[in-house]
């Protein structure tokens, strides 16, 4: 069994990977807020009102390893020989869930998603916020249940270094836990090219059902900028279609097509009350948390 010191070690070089020091520099200058909480998003720290240990009855959740036995309602498990967990209200900070597409067509863009999710877990920690990490991949979801402090964070990192991309999305099945362990006022920040349309639906089905979320769209240069001057061979990786053509003769069409099935994105999430910012993998990894989290004056 490691040591703490081994830990420790490792995550520091965990964290110099996912965060350069001019990045972690900025993050001070953000402060993670909910919509809810506040009134507006990106000003300063919220206030909000979260499941806890409290005085007052919200709702059932189902048990979760690390909540204390004394939250188990015995008499519930005893009807329905499931363990659930009574949660109260109180004041305190909000569970921040961070949703990694891990989709094979992320492979290239999982650097930058894993730079992101070590920030917004940055964010939280600051904050004093509970964070957790959701992947999303086709043989199913890995989960880091949300929680406080440095061990969360520790915790979060090391399963984004091992997280690889692959496969699709998952199934309606697979999902289904989602709408059990994300509570109404927890905030969603979801991390994905959106290639798939079953992402941006899961994103806005979020939203509609009254969880906050904030999408964060991945995209590589190649995307923006077409770049290609010869014959080229383009691959779906999910697919395993191929298609052979002739870059400058295929630039034209693929930005103008490409252009117009973002702009209809982004007012997908518009109408459905998701914010949306953009990063380029050849941007810093902060980019769209001072677009989404920025402080205004």
């Amino acid at each position: 069994m490691r040591s703490s010191r081994a830990w420790s070690r490792e995550w520091v070089a965990l964290s110099a990977d996912l965060i350069p020091a001019d990045v972690r520099y900025r993050l001070k200058a953000l402060g993670l807020a909910t919509r809810r909480a506040v009134g507006d998003r990106g000003i300063g720290a919220h206030a909000s009102r979260s499941r806890g240990a409290g005085l007052e009855f919200a709702q059932y959740r189902a048990y979760e390893r690390g909540d204390e036995p004394r939250q188990i309602d015995w008499k519930l498990y005893a009807r329905s020989d499931r363990f659930f967990v009574r949660e109260a209200e109180r004041e305190s900070p909000v569970a921040l869930w961070i949703m990694l597409d891990a989709s094979a067509s992320m492979a290239d863009r999982l650097p930058a998603a894993r730079g992101v999710a070590a920030c917004l877990a940055e964010l939280a920690l600051a904050n004093g916020d509970r964070f957790g990490l959701l992947a999303l991949r086709g043989d199913g979801l890995q989960r880091v249940a949300p929680a406080s402090g440095t061990q969360a964070r520790d915790r979060l990192q090391r399963m984004l270094a091992t997280l690889e991309a692959g496969g699709g999305l998952p199934d309606e099945a697979m999902l289904a836990p989602l709408w059990e362990r994300i509570g109404a006022r927890d905030l969603i920040v979801m991390l994905s090219d959106f290639f798939d349309d079953a992402a941006a639906a899961l994103a806005t089905r979020l939203s509609d059902a009254g969880r906050e979320v904030l999408a964060i769209e991945i995209l590589t240069p190649a995307e923006r900028d077409f770049p290609f001057v010869d014959g080229h061979v383009f691959r779906d990786p999910e697919t395993g279609r191929e298609l052979v053509g002739d870059g400058p003769a295929l630039r034209d069409a693929f930005l103008m097509r490409f252009g117009e099935a973002r702009a209809a994105l982004h007012a997908r999430f518009t109408a459905a009350g998701v914010a949306c910012a953009t990063l380029f993998t050849d941007q810093p990894v902060d980019t769209p948390l001072h677009v989404l989290f920025g402080r205004r004056a």
